[in-house]
């Protein structure tokens, strides 16, 4: 293979990435075209730092799947009329061969799900290593020895044995960290990064962005940073371009914008996000942010639940009253974990075996009606603490009382009732959601199997009273889930947990993928199924601030150890063990507040 060509000098003045007027269309029905990006116009300068800024939907992705030429070519279309120049060079006016080339070498993305975008059948190495010998010739031994050096440039540990891990063996951070070595092999000069910090706790988002940042000094690269993390644009950006409706808003410097938004909607956003120490009754939201999209028609309803609406059992609570759990004095605990342990035996070399403790004698309290937050960085074991409670993963030891039950000593048949009392919203609602399933469908098979409703027709009317708890219309039972956003998915994932009418609710970092509005929607929504229905819930995220907004407690875990247990407010001032004062320090803002 022939020596990869250098790369251009570019002019330090002119900029290296200008967007004037793009146009996207995407086909909506199969024939007519609908427009989602009108008209939007911004560059990049050398070595500088871009965030696009703006709620899903907004087309900040669009827009940079345009620069990298990745739009679908049978469903989506650009305008004659935009231009998309980078270095001088009009990439709408290359062909496929030049633009597959130019952004393999000189412009890389990073996507917001690695495990969407990660092969799950390769080693990470390999994929690393396939970019270095694709674009840069290197020879297998070469790439190996180069992706090494790009694990542990990304902070992974133990790159030896990493590098033959595949991602389903991985954390979410370290996915997302191979994710970034793979964008910078090359070395590009701008680098598109699509939400890549979202689902990091706060101390490797910190590394990540310190990470990008000497990256951008050391290689004179640009970066065009897709966030909803306004604490983090205020930390990273040099100019800040507000989206929303697939229009720019208000665009900036960083700190004028943020500062001294002149954009009704940019004081919106900046109005939603919890802040750490407030601790108001209720999260501003943005108004409009429920309603459906409207480029499907929504279907007549069945007649079933038009009857069911006539006869106002539309208006019948979804949970009967016998069925809420009783009052118990306040003291009395509903959940209690006492030495929970998950150790596994992990190959090391061909004949030994070591143990890794994902767990390690975790004990805690949940009380009927309270938040329990936990928090930690990935692989600190919130997320196995809570498998183990839903018996999803079999603990190694210990013991989880519920209402005076071990339920770790029941057999499959004395846990089943269980199973209704215990519920999880897991992170991600595209994979949790079965995309061949209407949301009738999903929300009607929980309560068809466990026996829950006198008729179809009761079923169906519960299922559209518990779609408006969670703040969307009976006419949602008809349509699938890829045709709603994503905090629409949440809810409808939200509103499933709900059908089996629990009394625990554990929520697997529900809103870390949200943007900053629809957060704090599910947020309130949240604290009022918690008020009206008495559910308890243990909420696990990296977010230290929107922990602290919702939980009564909190719990610091460290791998796989509690470090911190302790009232929210008290933990949050006075902060007693050092990791869980490195977790704050770690917020964006935090030290300047």
């Amino acid at each position: 293979m022939s020596a990869p060509q250098s790369k251009a000098p570019l002019s330090a003045a002119a900029p290296l990435l200008e967007i004037r007027d793009l146009r996207v269309s995407f086909r909506s029905d199969g024939r007519h075209m609908t427009e989602v990006v009108h008209g939007v116009s911004f560059s990049v300068a050398p070595r500088s730092t871009v965030a696009l800024v703006g709620e899903s939907g907004s087309g900040k992705s669009v827009s940079a799947l345009a620069v990298m030429g990745l739009l679908p070519a049978e469903s989506s279309a650009v305008a004659a009329t935009s231009s998309i120049c980078y270095g001088g060079r009009e990439l709408l006016a290359l062909d496929r061969a030049e633009r597959r080339a130019l952004c393999g070498r000189e412009i890389a993305m990073i996507f917001q799900d690695p495990m969407s975008s990660l092969n799950p059948v390769l080693t990470v190495g390999t994929q690393i290593g396939e970019v270095l010998r694709l674009h840069l010739g290197m020879s297998r031994a070469q790439a190996r020895q180069r992706t090494l050096e790009l694990l542990d440039e990304v902070g992974i540990a133990d790159a030896v044995h990493k590098i033959d891990s595949y991602p389903g063996q991985m954390s979410g951070g370290q996915q997302q960290r191979v994710m970034i070595a793979m964008a910078i092999a090359c070395e590009p000069r701008l680098l598109i990064a699509d939400e890549p910090t979202t689902a990091l706790d706060v101390t490797i988002q910190q590394q990540i962005i310190e990470l990008l940042a000497r990256l951008q000094q050391r290689r004179e690269m640009a970066v065009l940073f897709i966030t909803h993390d306004l604490g983090l644009v205020a930390q990273i950006a040099d100019t800040v371009v507000v989206m929303r409706h697939g229009q720019v808003r208000e665009t900036g410097p960083a700190m004028a914008v943020l500062q001294q938004p002149q954009d009704e909607y940019t004081r919106a956003l900046l109005r939603c996000r919890p802040v750490l120490g407030q601790r108001p009754a209720r999260l501003p939201v943005i108004g409009d942010q429920l309603m459906l999209p409207d480029l499907i028609a929504v279907p007549d309803l069945p007649a079933t639940l038009a009857s069911a609406s006539s006869a106002g059992v539309l208006d019948a609570p979804a949970l009967p009253a016998q069925a809420r759990p009783a009052a118990v004095p306040e003291a009395a605990p509903l959940l209690v974990v006492n030495h929970l342990s998950k150790h596994y035996q992990l190959r090391d070399g061909w004949w030994r075996q070591r143990e890794f403790r994902a767990v390690d004698d975790v004990s805690f309290t949940l009380a009927r009606g309270q938040t329990l937050g936990v928090v930690g960085e990935s692989g600190s074991g919130k997320t196995t603490v809570g498998l183990m409670l839903l018996r999803l993963l079999k603990a190694s030891s210990g013991s989880v009382l519920f209402d005076g039950r071990d339920l770790l000593a029941l057999t499959a048949r004395e846990f089943q009732p269980y199973k209704r009392r215990i519920q999880i919203v897991f992170q991600n609602p595209y994979a949790s959601l079965n995309p061949r399933f209407t949301v009738g469908q999903i929300l009607l098979e929980p309560l068809r199997i466990h026996g829950i409703g006198d008729s179809a027709a009761a079923r169906l009317a519960m299922a559209a009273s518990l779609l408006d708890k969670v703040g969307l219309p009976a006419s949602a039972l008809q349509r699938y889930p890829h045709e709603f956003s994503g905090g629409q998915r949440q809810r409808i994932a939200i509103a499933r947990c709900l059908t089996l009418q629990p009394e625990i609710l554990i929520c697997d970092e529900s809103v870390s993928a949200l943007d900053v509005s629809v957060q704090a929607q599910v947020l309130n929504l949240l604290k009022d199924l918690q008020q009206e229905l008495g559910l308890s819930y243990l909420f696990i995220s990296h977010d230290l601030a929107v922990v602290q907004y919702m939980s009564d407690q909190v719990m610091v875990m460290q791998q796989g150890r509690v470090v911190e247990l302790a009232p929210a407010d008290q933990l949050y001032r006075q902060p007693q063990h050092p990791y869980t004062r490195t977790l704050l320090a770690a917020i964006p803002g935090h030290a300047s507040r």
